[in-house]
């Protein structure tokens, strides 16, 4: 296991300290008072230069951090920023580069993805993706789409996309959106992946009625109720996850979180509960 820079920093001064520690216990035994007086403060002055310059280069390496990460979210030419996307007038063609966040569904060569960059969230719907590719699109995977921006039922996506790979990797945490259920600032975080904190179960119900398709789920904040989903195509197959969701009771208090996907209304897609 990496040490951390921070504890690497502090390694260095205590070996320091140990050695000039030691050195004045020698200066103590061959010196006179005056002259220990003089190496303990030229000791003295040499942890603090020490201290100093572990400073100076924790501040220039978190700089060097930070410009690479901007670095790394820097659009190419012609490539829209997410304000950019987000403005754009529907059925027109956008450019964007973002990371795959978790896949959905890959069919006859077409596949959905979820996908998320620092500054906001892009459902790609049916992209022509080979299955070789689409097994290589791993969560963090940076990729150029182009194609058309449709709406359905209220969900903004990307249609009739293609797609290049490119160097880049980044995972997104979840955005804590509990304070915006019910507000109309929600629909901002649109496909992002976002959380929910202390919602109560009222009702679980299953698509066609029985097991083995999509969950619906109806979770309560401060008396007003939300629907969720658990898309059994994007991670169905999970059967724990699957037998967890589909086995919760009404009146136990969940935290959860899922892609803020929309359906004639915000309708996340469930990536992961606690029962609390």
């Amino acid at each position: 296991m990496g040490v951390r820079p921070h504890n690497r920093r502090n390694i260095m001064k205590k070996t320091l300290a140990v050695v000039l520690t030691m050195g004045l216990a020698l200066a103590f035994v061959g010196c006179g008072k005056q002259e220990v007086t003089e190496v303990a403060e030229t000791a003295t002055e040499a942890v603090s230069a020490v201290e100093e310059a572990a400073t100076v280069a924790e501040s220039v390496a978190a700089e060097v951090t930070e410009v690479a990460e901007t670095a790394d979210d820097a659009k190419s030419e012609g490539v829209m920023t997410y304000a950019e996307y987000a403005a754009a007038e529907l059925d027109s063609e956008v450019v964007v580069e973002t990371y795959v966040q978790a896949k959905q569904s890959w069919w006859e060569d077409k596949a959905t993805f979820y996908t998320q960059d620092q500054d906001g969230a892009y459902f790609i719907y049916e992209m022509a993706c080979s299955q070789e590719d689409y097994d290589k699109l791993v969560p963090g995977t940076k990729i150029k789409v182009t194609g058309v921006k449709s709406e359905w039922s209220g969900e903004v996506e990307i249609v009739d996309a293609t797609y290049e790979i490119e160097d880049g990797n980044f995972v997104a945490t979840a955005k804590d959106a509990t304070d915006l259920l019910g507000k109309d600032e929600l629909i901002d975080l649109q496909n992002q992946l976002v959380s929910f904190s202390d919602m109560t179960v009222e009702a679980v119900a299953f698509k066609n009625e029985q097991p083995g398709d999509d969950i619906y789920v109806t979770l309560s904040k401060d008396g007003a109720n939300y629907e969720f989903c658990l898309e059994y195509y994007l991670n169905g197959s999970d059967e724990k996850f699957y037998n967890l969701v589909s086995g919760l009771e009404a009146g136990q208090t969940v935290d959860v979180e899922g892609f803020l996907y929309w359906y004639e209304g915000a309708n996340p897609h469930l990536t992961n509960v606690t029962v609390k």
